[in-house]
């Protein structure tokens, strides 16, 4: 796993590197997006669609029966960004168990197929999404136990390492889109809970690190 992360990081920094993970670049926003769209359903909210771009932006959109309050704000902005990095710890965990492995494959093949059909209103995700379930499925079904738990090692560990891809979005207050500016996730925690965007991105950028380690560390255990 961690020769994957370092192998992972290099391709980052090369143009080829970056199409070769584009597919999981568009995985990893769905991980974030999902984590916005259930903590919303969550917290009394409808979740109504989510979109992914091309370009690996995306976004979730709820709709609250009142004005949500500031703790609900910042939770489902933070756990967005957490989501990647809670899935692929999972994903990870499963790894030591067959049978474990074997269930976590087959969920997210169904989970993913699923919000495709619920949620996602977007070409590029009706494309990459179905492809991804499938995958997941197929291995389940037909792979050996050694490309099962390559499977679900690749996978957590794109899920899980995708937050530092975008260091420049977790340190933001946010962007111009179209001439509009959006406010960012961190952003958003700093609107609702006050403390400044780049202390709550310190925090969950530790956050992460700690689930993620805690995950390799179950993982290495014999």
């Amino acid at each position: 796993m961690l020769v994957i992360a370092i192998i992972t990081v290099l391709l980052w920094q090369m143009p080829f590197g970056q199409l070769v993970l584009y597919p999981f670049s568009l995985l990893a926003t769905w991980f974030h997006e999902m984590g916005h769209g259930l903590t919303s359903m969550a917290l009394g909210a409808r979740f109504d669609e989510l979109v992914i771009f091309p370009n690996g932006s995306g976004y979730a959109l709820s709709s609250w029966p009142g004005e949500p309050s500031r703790l609900s704000r910042a939770l489902t902005a933070a756990v967005g960004l957490l989501g990647p990095s809670i899935a692929g710890s999972l994903l990870i965990v499963g790894s030591r168990s067959p049978a474990a492995t074997r269930f976590l494959l087959a969920a997210l093949g169904l989970i993913l197929a699923l919000s495709t059909i619920i949620w996602v209103r977007s070409l590029a995700g009706w494309i990459v999404l179905p492809a991804f379930a499938a995958i997941c499925v197929g291995v389940t079904i037909w792979g050996s136990r050694k490309s099962q738990r390559f499977a679900i090692e690749l996978l957590g560990v794109q899920a899980a390492i995708s937050l530092w891809r975008d260091l420049g979005y977790l340190f933001s207050d946010g962007g111009y889109v179209g001439g509009e500016f959006i406010t960012s996730d961190t952003g958003a925690i700093e609107e609702a809970l006050l403390l400044p965007y780049w202390v709550w991105g310190g925090l969950i950028t530790a956050s992460a690190i700690a689930i993620i380690v805690g995950a390799l560390r179950v993982a290495s255990r014999r």
